[in-house]
């Protein structure tokens, strides 16, 4: 089994000038819902068995979490069928999980304001009534209550017992990643365990991966605040161990900048899966080599906002990974979502910059690479709630 060293981050590459901006195209948006406000994050699942991808979506503002049925390709352009699972105060994220093995996705969101509660969102059972929202039903969590401000989940059966269980991240104070452990009845939300795991500032990314080979599902995760803020792993331990403690790995040190939302990939090809994250400063390409990882600033666009999140897909069909960027702040005419490319090798300290979204929208979210239209290429689906332009997305001009 292939282990982190605690701190594997030894090399910076940093040089000071901007990137030059590149193809000025900007790219056409479709408007998958702009019903609400404050349009905070896209989680995908296939929710009916169509092979096709879904996404559940919190309404921060609105105070609505919503669901929307992928229409397929020739539908996709128009807004999609939705529904509203429930409502609860300032849902921070959203996401699809079928909590009770009954066969039909539920939904959990992830309230970051005062009531400080994760909420079961329990779908019917019936697939034809899966967009009546009279059918849904909204229940909270009581070992959630009051810990913290709920950021994000990830679902993962992680102890082999009674179906799903889910990790969940939070931000100070008392902020925290830990798992809630399913009970032999999922229903009885009374009997959920809060298990946790590693005390955290504000936990923005986390993402189920094999970090160490070892054939299960680890944790990685972004920590934006507080006095460990960086890049992380938690190592799963198994099954059977799972309600002792997991060990904590450090992808590079304790980090000047806020590391937002990170991708993970084999951003070079040399068979290792590195991490890339938007952070308020340079993009940060933590390139892995064995069980070490070399820490890459690469210098963010110019005219742009503050960067918010990152998506690792080949946008221009060249062979070659590029990087979507999406930012906060994207006021008095910077763009909000720009793609890079690089030169030679991804290993370049400055990536050249192609227009995406335009000018419109300041406040992006979460991003997600995928083919929404079916001509071959990787559209790109996010959200922007400052604006309140709603969950969209933008068709991709290569094909």
């Amino acid at each position: 089994m292939r282990v982190l060293s605690a701190l594997a981050c030894l090399t910076v590459a940093w040089f000071s000038f901007a990137a030059p901006r590149g193809k000025a195209e900007v790219w056409n948006r479709h408007v998958v819902d702009a019903s609400s406000r404050g349009a905070d994050g896209v989680r995908l699942a296939d929710v009916n068995a169509d092979g096709l991808p879904d996404i559940a979506t919190g309404w921060e503002e609105g105070g609505k979490v919503r669901a929307y049925i992928n229409p397929g390709p020739k539908a996709a352009k128009k807004p999609w069928p939705a529904v509203t699972t429930g409502s609860v105060p300032s849902p921070e994220d959203a996401v699809f999980l079928d909590l009770d093995s009954d066969g039909s996705y539920d939904v959990i969101s992830s309230t970051e304001g005062d009531s400080k509660t994760l909420f079961v969102h329990w779908a019917p059972q019936k697939a034809e009534e899966y967009l009546d929202s009279s059918q849904w039903r909204t229940e909270a969590i009581p070992a959630s209550a009051g810990i913290a401000r709920w950021m994000f989940v990830a679902p993962l059966d992680i102890d082999g017992r009674y179906g799903v269980d889910f990790f969940a991240g939070s931000k100070e104070p008392g902020g925290a990643i830990g798992w809630f452990e399913a009970p032999r009845d999922p229903r009885d939300l009374s009997a959920w365990r809060w298990r946790p795991l590693y005390d955290a500032g504000w936990i923005m990314s986390l993402r189920t991966r094999d970090m160490d080979g070892d054939g299960d599902l680890d944790l990685l995760a972004s920590d934006r605040k507080g006095p460990l803020r960086g890049i992380l792993w938690v190592e799963n331990p198994g099954p059977t161990r799972a309600r002792g403690d997991w060990t904590v790995h450090r992808i590079g040190p304790v980090d000047e900048y806020e590391p937002l939302f990170l991708d993970v990939c084999d951003l070079d090809g040399d068979g290792a899966d590195d991490v890339v994250v938007a952070t308020k400063g340079p993009i940060l390409f933590y390139r892995r080599s064995d069980d070490e990882y070399e820490k890459i600033a690469i210098e963010p666009p110019s005219n742009v906002g503050g960067g918010k999140a990152i998506a690792i897909g080949d946008i221009d069909l060249d062979g070659r990974l590029d990087l979507v960027y999406s930012c906060e702040g994207a006021s008095e005419g910077r763009e909000g979502v720009v793609w890079l490319s690089y030169e030679k090798t991804p290993a370049e300290p400055r990536w050249t910059a192609h227009s995406l979204a335009g000018p419109q929208g300041v406040k992006f979210d979460r991003l997600e690479l995928l083919d929404l239209d079916g001509d071959g290429d990787l559209d790109v689906l996010t959200c922007e709630e400052r604006d309140n332009l709603g969950v969209i997305w933008y068709e991709n001009p290569t094909r």
